[in-house]
């Protein structure tokens, strides 16, 4: 069976953008692959953040990825499998200081200011352990995250030639098309948790009457007539609002202002939450169970990836 690998890095809280662009296509495809999904713990530490609510996000998120139909997958904190920071130091020994110095995280966000976090310029190398730690064949990416998985590729290919065969060299595919989800206020940005306060962003968390008060706020335009509720490249706001409704499985039929189209979305966006909240209200009540499944989730990661550690550890004179 292939296997499947993905890990979320808690910048912020969870979304209606995850949910229908990454979440719902990842429990959709648990019975094609062993999945292994992760919570990236330690590269929330590559800029400054605030401990107390790093903790906060990493237990909310935890419930969610159960609530929204993960439980079939193998899901851990990356923290907890110490196979990732080792086998990132390895790689840092195998990376050159002229490639990480290309990584377009460094250069938008750290390059040239005194108080950058050498985390910052090393995690592509952590990134990399992430991928090559689980023998990946393949490795889906969207286009803000294709130069890191190229670099992974170079770093494995590097290493096994001077080293010998240790790694398996994964391949960039593209990922299955999920719903592109953009914000309420802002047709032009995706709706990510790194924007999860702003008001043009629906949490998975959100009450009701949140998300009522956060969709009659979306952005429109000015069109009037029984043809404006329409998808176009001249009408990103409703062009939004049209697909974030399909993906809630609701239809624009008959709909002809948008107001009445606000509506629509709402109670379809307020539908697709409801078993989630509900279920994670009862995992919330459970945190001894939601840890016991990110523990035995970690211990099966550290039988995994422990040969592999152990053959790079050797291969390079360990």
């Amino acid at each position: 069976m292939s296997r499947n690998l993905s890990l979320l890095t808690p910048s912020g809280r969870l979304t209606l953008g995850n949910l229908l662009g990454a979440l719902r296509p990842m429990a959709a495809g648990q019975g094609d692959a062993d999945c292994f999904y992760g919570i990236a713990d330690l590269h929330a530490l590559t800029t400054a953040h605030d401990p107390a609510r790093l903790r906060s996000l990493v237990r909310e998120t935890t419930a969610l990825l159960l609530a929204v139909g993960l439980d079939e997958s193998t899901l851990f904190l990356q923290s907890r499998v110490p196979a990732h920071a080792q086998l990132a130091y390895l790689l840092e020994c195998t990376a050159y200081t002229g490639e990480l110095n290309r990584m377009i995280q460094f250069k938008e966000k750290g390059r040239g200011v005194d108080s950058t976090r050498v985390s910052l310029y090393t995690y592509p190398a952590l990134m990399a352990a992430d991928i090559l730690l689980y023998r990946a064949e393949q490795v889906p990416v969207g286009a803000d995250q294709r130069q890191h998985v190229e670099l992974t590729r170079d770093l494995a290919i590097r290493f096994n030639r001077t080293y010998g065969p240790v790694f398996t060299i994964p391949e960039i595919t593209v990922p299955p098309a999920g719903a592109r989800v953009m914000r309420l206020d802002d047709p032009t940005r995706k709706m990510g948790k790194s924007d999860a306060d702003a008001a043009g962003v629906v949490l998975l968390l959100d009450s009701p009457d949140v998300v009522r008060r956060k969709v009659a706020r979306a952005v429109t335009d000015s069109d009037t007539g029984t043809d404006a509720v329409r998808p176009g490249a001249d009408k990103p706001g409703v062009s939004n609002l049209l697909d974030i409704l399909a993906a809630c499985g609701g239809s624009a039929e008959g709909i002809t202002t948008y107001g009445a189209l606000k509506r629509a979305v709402t109670d379809a966006v307020v539908a697709e939450l409801e078993p989630v909240q509900k279920r994670y209200a009862e995992l919330a009540d459970d945190p001894a169970y939601v840890t016991s499944v990110f523990d035995a989730g970690a211990a099966r990661c550290r039988e995994v990836t422990a040969p592999v550690l152990a053959a790079a550890e050797a291969a390079i004179g360990l």
